[in-house]
């Protein structure tokens, strides 16, 4: 059972995503923010130095539990293709069960906000998905190129896809997931 303190984090978390997804960084306010969750302006501030500090912390939560979820059910000892299938997989689930926070965090990683991360917390989050690429390329398997490249052909394509207003026509199935998974696996496989 959660307790009211977590509830209200928690609804401060959807209410700024809902707020931020509807009328932008720039309109929304700590008060629209606050209201939307159901508590004071002064709750907010309990659990954030001001309306920046909120926006940040959302979005590092949203990576969180797309972490969780990207690694769920990740068994390192498969062959080096099939984890990066489940991957694949997971990170299309992420964005079916929560085009809200997908749609967020693609606003937020294009806003002046971005700057404000530290990449290190983010990549700690996914250090067994650079792992299991640094496995990759060792034993030839996976092109021998940085891991920032091969991210990017992992990552960016199902940003794209998922993106109703970029990719019009493509549809979350499993038939169209496996064959946009085989494309980019033959972009990073030897």
């Amino acid at each position: 059972m959660r307790t009211k303190d977590e509830e209200k984090q928690e609804a401060l978390f959807e209410a700024t995503v809902k707020v931020v997804n509807q009328i932008g960084f720039a309109s929304s306010s700590v008060s629209k923010i606050a209201q939307e969750a159901g508590v004071s302006p002064a709750t907010l501030y309990t659990y954030h130095k001001n309306k920046d500090d909120l926006l940040i912390s959302t979005y590092l939560s949203i990576k969180r539990r797309l972490s969780a979820i990207v690694l769920r059910d990740i068994d390192a000892t498969l062959p080096i293709r099939d984890i990066f299938r489940q991957v694949w997989f997971n990170l299309f689930r992420f964005t079916a069960e929560h085009p809200d926070y997908f749609h967020f965090s693609e606003q937020f990683s294009n806003s002046p906000f971005f700057e404000r991360i530290n990449q290190k917390e983010i990549d700690r989050m996914f250090t067994p998905i650079a792992d299991i690429i640094r496995r990759g390329i060792t034993l030839k398997i996976i092109k021998n190129v940085e891991v920032d490249i091969i991210l990017a052909f992992v990552f960016y394509p199902v940003i794209i896809l998922a993106n109703p207003r970029l990719c019009k026509n493509f549809h979350v199935t499993e038939a169209q997931v496996e064959q946009s998974f085989q494309l980019a696996w033959d972009a990073i496989k030897l």
